[in-house]
């Protein structure tokens, strides 16, 4: 097995069986971490088979991988076989094959199929046992039948050739393997489509694999936290990435206005949907992400007049009555929303985000795809009181990553004469949890004076801050430092230590460097012989001040 060549899929899967073999879950779980900290460096591989790198743990240690032999395979760690360092240089190669890396992180998992009961090289249908090629033919054609006549039959027609396609593969080993031969099975049968129809076909063999994937037991309660295993929850993020990649990339555009056939299949995938968003777990959102997407980028930039967005509504709003205990409130109320926004009621879709977020907090992505709608449209002034709208629920449950939430003000600073005003009073809202881009903008502005009154009120010190956050300052409006160094010094020197003396002599000597830019030179000499005397009784404060030539 040479890694130089792209594997085929019996060798890929002769590779996940060994990594289940000569290594621990646990070693696995480790050498996935190494790995996405980009620890592995200098790999090579070689035309022998070998591979070679460079891993960083407590030191720099040499890899040798035999990917056909993996026993065989060593490390200068002190382990020196069947480590974590090894793991992470095998998920590098495979990685740069093109291959998944979840599918070998994943290993014990899939291990658990048997490496004679999985397809030859380029079949992808089956995991059970194989069974006579005549057979397997005759059903394969069974159902390429059954698909040719799914243009005109409903979506759930469609979910259930989904079924018959990947019914021998079981759902025992719910994993990226899974996922990816079920994909391939559905692919295998699918017949020739219109371009929407095929769109379409996508979209939904994803949305029924994502579906087997995370479906519930029927004695959950539904909306209620469902613990997920780790490999089922990498398969899932791995299938509604994909889906949201094909929606950002504009891969699957739906036009019912120009294709009015589409209409009904349209609305079936958005009842889908809709379904599975109003009745899913609150801590795996995956269907009301994907809800989100075919909304803002595969419906919303397409569709012309409120209609659509009316009817939507109308449904969100009855689905509570009709779905009774299995209904997800917070799912219904940001779904609901995102339609007022559609229809330009702000004020309404206000109400229901701030109601969702006293249910059950709001995520980041839920709010701020709003802007990013605004912000495409051009609509600067309503994305400015979005903002207003938006920012203390973001700083509600404690976010600190609202450096996108403070781009979008840029734009609407930008665009919106007086908008600056509302930006310094939603921030001052959302303190203390907005104080690093409060701060950060104060300074990108030049609002020097709000700056320093803000560390004056905090108690920050002035050595807590690179030089090169203080030089502007110091440039720009230099007297606004002199209480800011005053009194962070007189601090220093009431803890009666030799360290703080020292941190107070360098902030001295800064403030003789300001009184003189100034041009108050006399002030300074006042001062600091004033200074010197008050404190003549500390030694150790008197001989840093010698060292640093503020006193004779």
């Amino acid at each position: 097995m040479n890694l130089i060549q792209p594997l085929d899929d019996l060798e890929w899967q002769t590779l996940i069986q060994n990594t289940a073999a000569n290594f621990t879950d646990l070693t696995i779980k480790r050498g996935f971490q190494y790995y996405k900290q980009g620890r592995v460096s200098s790999l090579q591989l070689h035309d022998s088979g070998h591979i070679g790198a460079v891993v960083k743990g407590g030191e720099a240690y040499s890899v040798d991988i035999v990917p056909g032999s993996l026993k065989d395979s060593r490390c200068t760690c002190p382990v020196g076989k069947t480590c974590k360092h090894m793991v992470a240089v095998l998920l590098e190669a495979v990685n740069r094959q093109g291959r998944s890396v979840h599918a070998l992180v994943n290993a014990h998992s899939t291990a658990l199929i048997r490496l004679g009961d999985l397809p030859s090289a380029g079949t992808g249908l089956r995991q059970g046992p194989p069974g006579p090629p005549r057979r397997q033919n005759e059903e394969i054609a069974r159902l390429k039948e059954l698909a040719s006549r799914l243009p005109e039959q409903p979506i759930a027609a469609w979910h259930e050739l989904f079924q018959e396609a990947t019914s021998s593969l079981g759902i025992h080993a719910s994993n990226s393997l899974y996922a990816r031969n079920a994909l391939e099975a559905i692919s295998r049968v699918k017949p020739s489509l219109a371009d929407a129809s095929d769109t379409l076909y996508e979209l939904h063999a994803r949305l029924f694999v994502l579906d087997r994937l995370v479906k519930q037991p029927q004695s959950s309660a539904s909306g209620a936290s469902l613990f997920m295993g780790y490999h089922v929850q990498m398969a899932a993020d791995d299938i509604e990435k994909d889906i949201g990649r094909r929606f950002a990339a504009g891969q699957w555009i739906i036009r019912p206005e120009t294709e009015p056939e589409m209409a009904e299949r349209l609305n079936e995938t958005l009842g889908y949907v809709r379904g599975k968003m109003l009745t899913e777990p609150r801590n795996h959102p995956f269907f009301s992400r994907i809800y989100r997407k075919l909304w803002m980028e595969g419906i919303h930039p397409y569709q012309q007049g409120a209609s659509w967005y009316a009817e939507e509504l109308r449904l969100l709003q009855s689905a509570e009555h009709e779905l009774g205990s299995a209904y997800s409130r917070s799912a219904g109320m940001l779904a609901q929303s995102l339609m007022f926004f559609y229809l330009k009621q702000d004020q309404e879709a206000w109400d229901l985000l701030r109601a969702a977020d006293k249910a059950l907090y709001i995520q980041p992505q839920q709010l701020l795809h709003f802007l990013d709608a605004l912000a495409k449209a051009k609509e600067w002034p309503r994305m400015k009181d979005w903002l207003i709208e938006t920012g203390p629920l973001l700083a509600s449950h404690r976010n600190h990553n609202l450096n996108d939430y403070m781009a979008y003000w840029d734009q609407a600073v930008e665009h919106v004469p007086g908008a600056e005003r509302h930006l310094w009073d939603t921030l001052v809202e959302m303190l203390p949890y907005s104080k690093d881009i409060y701060q950060e903008a104060l300074l990108a502005r030049g609002e020097w004076k709000r700056w320093m009154d803000f560390q004056l009120s905090t108690g920050r010190e002035p050595l807590e801050f690179r030089v090169s956050v203080l030089a502007p300052i110091e440039k720009e409006a230099p007297q606004l430092l002199l209480p800011f160094y005053h009194q962070a010094a007189e601090r220093y020197i009431a803890q009666k230590n030799r360290s703080s003396y020292k941190a107070a002599v360098k902030l001295l000597k800064r403030l003789s460097k300001l009184y003189k830019k100034l041009k108050r030179e006399d002030r300074w000499d006042i001062f600091i012989t004033s200074f010197a005397s008050r404190h003549s009784r500390l030694r150790a404060l008197q001989e840093e001040l010698r060292r640093g030539k503020l006193i004779s």
